[in-house]
């Protein structure tokens, strides 16, 4: 299995990405069973908060892009697969916690920034990696980040792929808390049983609430995001810059 469901503490559900070895980035299986664990949380009762991490030394890296099924039907893959696990962890009345254990990039990042709550090593980065293979944030992130620190910031990450260190992310409110590395999973942990004291109906409520407030918004953007992406991977740039990228060398990008 590409995720791992276990429940460490009373109420609490944690969802690991399994894929290791390629920094737990997305291909169809992951989108899948992550889809299906989020769902069995959501609809258990007797869970009241979860965590979501990554195994190894990354929360996520994004799309496997060395995936066919990422380049190939990419508007139909972000409507409905990527869009089936963003919309759980949106609806779901249960209270999110992103424990941010290593880098956070691309679709990783949108999956990130889309949970209610963070905790963030103190090593990890967030990085909008959209740009280095000529292509857009996606998964809703225009939308999402955006919101959290304004245009300005936004499109200059987005274009730029720059990293986001831990301290940044927290000064700019990106994320909740910043830790040790080593603490990152028994920091959420704590907070996520903390939160199952809590009155689950208002938490639940309250949730729904703050959602509804942006949630055409998100929507919207997440449609359009989808189809200026199936424009973007059609381009020499892309070929590029995805050749580049296993190539481990610089992209020469034409604009075409």
């Amino acid at each position: 299995m590409t995720v791992k469901y276990e429940t460490p503490k009373e109420g609490v559900a944690l969802i690991t990405l399994n894929r290791p070895d390629k920094l737990n980035s997305f291909n169809r299986d992951l989108r899948a069973d992550l889809t299906q664990s989020l769902a069995k949380a959501s609809a258990d009762d007797a869970v009241r908060a979860v965590v979501v991490t990554g195994e190894g030394r990354a929360f996520c890296a994004g799309a496997d892009v060395s995936a066919v099924d990422e380049m190939a039907n990419v508007e139909d893959v972000l409507n409905t697969e990527y869009a089936g696990f963003l919309n759980i962890l949106q609806s779901m009345p249960k209270p999110v916690i992103a424990a941010i254990n290593g880098p956070a990039a691309g679709i990783g990042m949108t999956m990130a920034l889309t949970c209610d709550l963070r905790v963030m090593g103190e090593g990890a980065y967030l990085m909008s990696a959209f740009a280095n293979i000529g292509l857009v944030p996606d998964g809703g992130l225009s939308f999402l980040l955006t919101r959290e620190i304004g245009y300005a910031r936004a499109y200059q990450l987005a274009i730029e792929a720059e990293k986001i260190d831990a301290k940044r992310a927290l000064d700019w409110g990106l994320v909740n808390r910043v830790v040790a590395d080593g603490d990152v999973l028994s920091n959420a942990l704590d907070w996520a049983a903390s939160l199952t004291e809590r009155a689950p109906v208002a938490m639940a409520l309250t949730k729904r609430a703050f959602r509804a407030a942006a949630q055409d918004g998100l929507k919207t953007a997440m449609a359009y995001e989808a189809m200026l992406q199936r424009q973007a991977i059609m381009t020499e740039d892309c070929a590029e810059g995805v050749a580049a990228l296993f190539q481990k060398r610089k992209p020469q990008f034409k604009g075409r």
